[in-house]
């Protein structure tokens, strides 16, 4: 039997559906997700903690969940929203449902909602705070629940999705290839792998490591993580990367690749600012051209900030890449350090694979560093 599902916004507007995943409620940012497939990476990525996303391609779940393709240890997102959720699961490395899994990981799911509505009013309205319930049906207590909901703007999820102690990616992989320390700002496994394939060896540390800490690792370069929530409220992290730019402990300066807070996190440590976007960009299908080349790729990007353009230097900082979209800054780089971050995700997880060379260029940086 079937269970009604609500969706309150705090702006009043409900959306009705019916309950699948966990007989429960969840508080979050309302936000959409663009992508055909990778729903269970979606799920598994940190960066979408306190975040209820809702997909527009309407059937979820065909090839249900496996163990192979998560992006962390566990689902984060508060809340799933689609428009169909497939009971029929065909693929052969499947071992459960999706509405199975999100029950076991308490997750609740509304199925039945009309996605096509509740994206063009995101679009219309921006990302707002909302509630999914299968507890509760009353629209109007619903709806004062999203309105007394923290939001995003100013809080720090970073310290709930980084990981307490240093830990190692496949350890005994690639054992005479660059070490690479890794800022767990809520870091996907689909970055590790990436760095593992391109012959490097990660450590990971938490977010709330110093450049001492870093620095004693001996590292040949820092990848600076992605992750969820408020840039501009991390400012221990920014400290951090600021030091490791301008003064690195032992005065020896390695090369530094930011991936989407990363890049958030650079730009501030090079004196920039952060905003909220609207309703941010969540998706596998977003052109952004690249300054040097004009080439244009096609990006996976998962973030609802965005570092200023107007508040950066024109000295020492370059922009390298532009989002075609809205002519949102993408990517910069210092001319003098070796320092550059994207705000796309080159590593996909789900999504197309242009970017993939970001990665072989961090590791000729640490080569030619070394050189």
């Amino acid at each position: 039997m079937t269970r009604p599902a609500l969706l309150a916004l705090e702006d009043g507007r409900i959306f009705t559906g019916r309950a699948f995943g966990a007989h429960a409620e969840a508080v979050g940012e309302i936000i959409f997700n663009t992508s055909m497939t990778g729903y269970q990476e979606v799920l598994t990525d940190p960066s979408y903690r306190g975040q209820i996303v809702a997909m527009t391609y309407p059937l979820i779940g065909n090839y249900g969940v496996n163990a192979e393709d998560t992006e962390s240890h566990r689902p984060w997102v508060e809340g799933f929203v689609v428009r169909e959720a497939s009971r029929i699961r065909s693929n052969w490395r499947s071992t459960q449902d999706l509405g199975a899994y999100l029950k076991e990981n308490g997750i609740p799911g509304i199925e039945g909602v009309d996605t096509r509505a509740l994206t063009r009013h995101i679009r219309e309205a921006g990302a707002m705070r909302a509630v999914l319930s299968s507890t509760d049906t009353d629209e109007d207590r619903l709806v004062e629940k999203a309105r007394r909901s923290p939001g995003l703007v100013g809080r720090d999820l970073v310290q709930e999705v980084t990981c307490a102690e240093p830990w190692e990616w496949e350890p005994k992989k690639n054992p005479g290839g660059p070490r690479v320390v890794v800022l767990d700002y809520g870091v996907k496994y689909g970055i590790l792998r990436r760095l593992a394939e391109v012959g490097c060896r990660a450590l990971v540390m938490p977010a709330r490591s110093t450049a001492e800490d870093v620095m004693r690792k001996r590292p040949d370069g820092v990848l600076l993580s992605n992750g969820p929530g408020d840039p501009a409220a991390v400012p221990y992290a920014v400290q951090t990367v600021r030091r490791l730019v301008e003064d690195p402990p032992g005065g020896r300066a390695v090369p530094i690749f930011g991936i989407c807070m990363g890049h958030q996190m650079l730009g501030q440590a090079l004196g920039g600012r952060t905003f909220k976007l609207k309703f941010g960009h969540h998706g596998a299908n977003h052109p952004v051209q690249d300054a040097h080349t004009g080439r244009v790729a096609i990006t996976v990007q998962n973030h609802g900030f965005c570092v200023d353009i107007e508040s950066l230097g024109t000295n020492d900082i370059e922009m390298t890449h532009t989002n075609l979209n809205d002519r949102t800054l993408e990517g910069i780089r210092h001319r003098r350090l070796p320092a550059f971050a994207v705000q796309f995700h080159p590593e996909a997880s789900p999504g197309p694979h242009d970017a993939h060379y970001l990665f072989r260029r961090f590791v000729e940086m640490m080569q030619a560093n070394d050189a």
